[in-house]
């Protein structure tokens, strides 16, 4: 049986946190949640308003962490989920998770990442020649750090399947679980 590290931290965004969550314990997976510490975080729900020129932020569920960040051995998972949300903005800090980042990265595991948490791939140095997608507004962290950017709803590379948003939730897990699965 496959397991599976799911990233979140306070205000990851809901539909791009319980798609996945929910998606690959359907496989009959195994996913451990993970954070800066064990414990609950507050996730949070992104929208567009016709007369807001960015997104609109709301509260959303709570979702409990399995496992500290520095408790995560690598070797022990068989590939990670990133959340987007702004929860990456502030976990990218976090040396444990680029830790787990970069071993997952070495040892050629299949990772996901969704809209802001391209901003953890970035900060982990795991992007140079690869092609990704994100939210139009983290394309900046995607090229400055090595990759090249595609307006996708999927893009893979290598052992990296990336999404724009939660918008692109079935066609981003449809080619994470055909990785998980060898194809």
């Amino acid at each position: 049986m496959k397991k599976i590290l799911l990233v979140i931290g306070d205000a990851a965004e809901v539909l791009d946190t319980f798609y996945p969550l929910f998606r690959l314990k359907e496989e009959g997976w195994t996913v451990d949640v993970a954070g800066p510490s064990a414990r609950a975080y507050h996730l949070v729900q992104h929208d567009r308003h016709p007369d807001w020129d960015i997104t609109v932020e709301s509260p959303g569920y709570k979702l409990r962490a399995d496992v500290a960040f520095t408790d995560v051995d690598p070797d022990e998972y068989d590939g990670m989920v990133i959340s987007g949300g702004r929860a990456p903005e502030y976990l990218r800090y976090d040396p444990e998770l680029i830790r787990v980042t970069k071993a997952m990265f070495a040892a050629k595991k299949p990772v996901a990442s969704v809209c802001h948490g391209i901003e953890i791939l970035a900060a982990a140095d795991v992007l140079t020649g690869r092609e990704a997608t994100t939210v139009a507004k983290c394309k900046f962290d995607c090229e400055f750090s090595g990759g090249t950017y595609l307006d996708r709803e999927v893009v893979v590379s290598g052992n990296l399947v990336t999404a724009r948003t939660w918008h692109d939730n079935p066609a981003w897990m449809r080619e994470y679980v055909k990785m998980l699965k060898g194809g």
